[in-house]
């Protein structure tokens, strides 16, 4: 029997991006394939509608049904930490890990860690977002000690509307923010189809660019024991 390996994903109910992006991220690795289990997000707001649905134990509901797949990690691909506070995506691997054994982590705190090895100062932030959520997530990288104030976002708060933006629309924002001349760059959000951008742009504008898709497959193979470089044409990150 060939040796299987499975990547639990926990993803917003109205997200249309991140499956496909995923599947086709690993599609190349042999024997790994991505499994999804989805909870209600859609709207991204400071409202407490909004930021309620985000309850862990919502979260969890969803990951026990991961669980029955058997798969060697769990993900969250989502970024609500980026504007809630990063402690609420530590607090959620630990109950996933608590109620399944399984570990976990999340788009953010892969992000994080791939920020603090690269030494990033100065991050270019592009998001589909209000306002109000895009300067939350400012301060608290600023908490961090990174600079996120070379940042371009749309202004959308309906989640499924944020998977409808084109990718040149995408591909145009970053080379904005490029020009600033940021430490490297990263697409907050997971309902945008931007991880495929990665490679032909990092080539133009020469800055390192994270996507939050992409980012959390990047640590789930880590986690799996794969090395560095078993992903190809994704962008630097996974080299």
């Amino acid at each position: 029997m060939t040796a299987r390996k499975f990547i639990g994903v926990l993803t917003p109910s109205s997200n249309t991006a991140l499956e496909p992006l995923t599947s086709a991220i690993v599609a190349g690795v042999p024997g790994v394939s991505a499994h999804f289990s989805r909870f209600t997000v859609t709207e991204i707001s400071m409202r407490q509608q909004s930021v309620g649905q985000f309850d862990i134990n919502t979260i969890l509901q969803a990951a026990r049904l991961l669980a029955d797949a058997k798969v060697g990690v769990i993900c969250w691909s989502g970024t609500a930490a980026s504007w809630l506070g990063v402690e609420q995506d530590i607090a959620l691997c630990r109950a996933i890990e608590r109620e399944t054994g399984i570990p976990a982590t999340t788009s953010v705190l892969a992000l994080n860690e791939l920020l603090q090895r690269a030494g990033v100062r100065k991050l270019g932030l592009v998001s589909p977002y209000i306002e109000e959520v895009q300067r939350r997530i400012i301060g608290n990288y600023r908490a961090m000690g990174i600079d996120c104030s070379q940042e371009a976002h749309l202004g959308l708060t309906v989640n499924h509307e944020f998977g409808l933006v084109e990718p040149d629309t995408l591909a145009q924002l970053l080379r904005t923010v490029a020009q600033s001349r940021p430490d490297a760059m990263t697409v907050m959000c997971t309902n945008l189809r931007a991880a495929h951008l990665a490679d032909a742009l990092e080539r133009e504008t020469g800055i390192p660019i994270y996507d939050s898709v992409s980012v959390v497959v990047w640590k789930a193979l880590q986690m799996m024991g794969f090395p560095p470089g078993t992903v190809k044409g994704w962008g630097k990150l996974f080299d």
